[in-house]
């Protein structure tokens, strides 16, 4: 059963045009190389929500396990905290369908 990690974050004042450049250059494609498919990523313009939410799938529990309690995960997601505030993450079953924490 294919497992879906749900992240959502804000991004920190001033370091909006640094953030996404790490997301493109170097967050995504750290994902796919460490076995989580994107799946998904919105970006909150208006309302009071997490101003972005991102999923990745693994092909099972196993597999997303062993990502995350990676060197690797640990390492792209201080980097990832460089830019952002307030982050949280939730592993679920995924649905097929749009998923919120």
């Amino acid at each position: 059963m294919a497992i879906k990690l749900l992240a959502n974050w804000d991004i920190k004042p001033g370091q909006e045009m640094a953030f996404f450049q790490f997301v493109v250059q170097e967050f995504a494609p750290t994902m796919i190389r460490l076995g989580l498919k994107p799946m998904e990523a919105w970006y909150t313009v208006y309302g009071n929500a997490p101003q972005v939410l991102a999923c990745g799938e693994a092909r099972d529990m196993e597999t997303m396990q062993r990502i995350l309690r990676g060197k690797e995960w640990t390492d792209l997601k201080e980097k990832l905290m460089v830019y952002v505030t307030n982050f949280h993450q939730d592993i679920v079953p995924s649905s097929g369908r749009f998923q919120l924490l």
